[in-house]
């Protein structure tokens, strides 16, 4: 019988980015000067090699009070208020950022960044230079693929301002956007994979069908994100899917499948994933490890940032 923790060990062989988390701790361990600094680097950086989206206007919309007040503000408040997200101090601004959603962070950091380059907020001092513990992180952040650049980037943003409990009901998030029309989802196909519910989880995710594709999982189902404990139950799972899932791009190239004991089926799927956070130049490329009961209802899936472009390719010798 399979338990959670087992059903995590399918596919051992699959080799994630884990250059990610280490940078991110690495990250972690900075100052709250020399994060929004290497930030800030960062974002010129990447800016030449990737294009990042400009946010919707429903994110927009939620963040921008709070981008007025920060423009409102001196110069050196500017630099306070930043320094406290980093910092995780508790202050009114700070204490706001912990409730919004990933995208909603996104979205103001985005903003910011151009603000702070069109000179209406703080920018970093004139001749500031990185510690060289910052600086080791941005060059080791120049050394990985952009995929996994893009994941770096969320990660810096998404655990900044004062979260000392945050209650999770009250995190404010853009509106769910409605379903792509039936009519007009593209057929999704996958070399090696015939399963239905591997085809129509591709297929609903880049519908935005979420309430739909719940119904693939079971009542205990769990989903794995890259680098987070597994979302356990449907109703969890719903919820990450509509905060977190809102119109990806599921680019599937190809997989295998093989039964396992109980009845169950291993259905490993390789691809790329565009977000709509950084426009649809850049894909991350990912490994699905699918575990479904026998009637074809998800268990458990782990979605893994892979290690390099070759990964892609290293289906199991099928």
């Amino acid at each position: 019988m399979f338990t959670l923790d087992k059903a995590r060990q399918i596919f051992p062989d699959t080799l994630s980015a884990a250059a990610v988390p280490a940078i991110t701790a690495r990250f972690k361990l900075l100052s709250a000067e020399d994060q929004l600094a290497l930030i800030w680097f960062a974002y010129l950086e990447m800016g030449r090699t990737i294009t990042v989206a400009a946010p919707g206007a429903a994110r927009m919309a939620l963040a921008q009070p709070t981008l007025d007040e920060i423009q409102a503000m001196s110069f050196d408040e500017q630099t306070k208020v930043m320094c406290d997200l980093a910092g995780k101090i508790n202050s009114p601004i700070s204490a706001r950022y912990a409730y919004w959603s990933v995208n909603v962070k996104l979205c103001f950091w985005y903003e910011l960044g151009e603000f702070m380059r069109q000179g209406k907020v703080a920018p970093i001092p004139q001749g500031y230079r990185l510690s060289a513990n910052a600086n080791s992180v941005l060059e080791a952040v120049k050394k990985v693929e952009q995929g996994q650049q893009i994941t770096l980037l969320r990660n810096f943003v998404v655990d900044m301002g004062y979260d000392p409990d945050v209650d999770d009901s009250q995190v404010v998030t853009e509106p769910i956007v409605a379903p792509t029309p039936v009519d007009q989802r593209e057929e999704i196909l996958i070399p090696g994979v015939l399963n239905q519910t591997i085809l129509s989880y591709m297929q609903l995710l880049n519908a935005n069908d979420f309430d739909q594709l719940i119904d693939l999982f079971l009542n205990d189902g769990a989903l794995q994100p890259p680098f987070q404990r597994p979302i356990v139950g449907r109703d969890a799972i719903l919820k990450f899917f509509k905060r977190d899932c809102q119109n990806l791009k599921l680019m599937p190239q190809g997989g295998y499948g093989e039964p396992t004991e109980g009845g169950f089926n291993q259905i490993k799927v390789t691809g790329k994933v565009q977000t709509p956070w950084f426009g649809r130049e850049v894909g991350m490329n990912v490994a699905w490890r699918f575990l479904l009961d026998e009637n074809d209802k998800i268990y458990f899936v782990a979605i893994d940032l892979l290690a390099s472009p070759a990964e892609l390719l290293k289906l199991g010798g099928k």
